[in-house]
């Protein structure tokens, strides 16, 4: 299932700090959060360089399209893991404002992700909390 090699993991992964900065406090803990992704399909990259090289990737782009088009051409499985990972970074400081839902639904539309399996991802993590 998790096949992305390391340009798209540096990618996507620019999509997750995107949208942990969205509510413009991009924390330890969200920083975490994208090194544990990282690691899920890189098991022995050196994680700190792949999220130096993603937040450089991000402060130097200003639309999503670039970082969704390596989503869109992947499994369900993994757009479906790529979602839940950034439903855990929006719901990590335990609100989600009307900026992070409407990138949730910005990029579900881009990448082709159902609706539905979204909103199911949103609450099955807001519920383990």
């Amino acid at each position: 299932m998790k096949t992305l090699d390391e340009k798209s993991i540096i990618g996507i992964s620019a999509l997750l700090i995107n949208a942990a900065k969205i509510d413009e406090q991009y924390s330890e803990h969200e920083k975490i959060l994208i090194k544990e992704f990282i690691k899920s399909y890189l098991k022995n990259s050196n994680c700190d360089e792949v999220l130096k090289k993603a937040e450089e990737t991000e402060n130097n782009s200003n639309q999503l399209l670039n970082f969704t088009n390596l989503i869109k051409k992947n499994t369900i499985e993994v757009k479906s893991d790529i979602i839940e990972h950034l439903w855990k970074i929006i719901i990590s400081d335990n609100t989600i404002d009307q900026y992070e839902s409407n990138l949730m639904r910005r990029i579900c539309g881009l990448i082709y992700f159902p609706d539905k399996m979204c909103a199911e991802i949103k609450l099955r993590l807001l519920n383990n909390k």
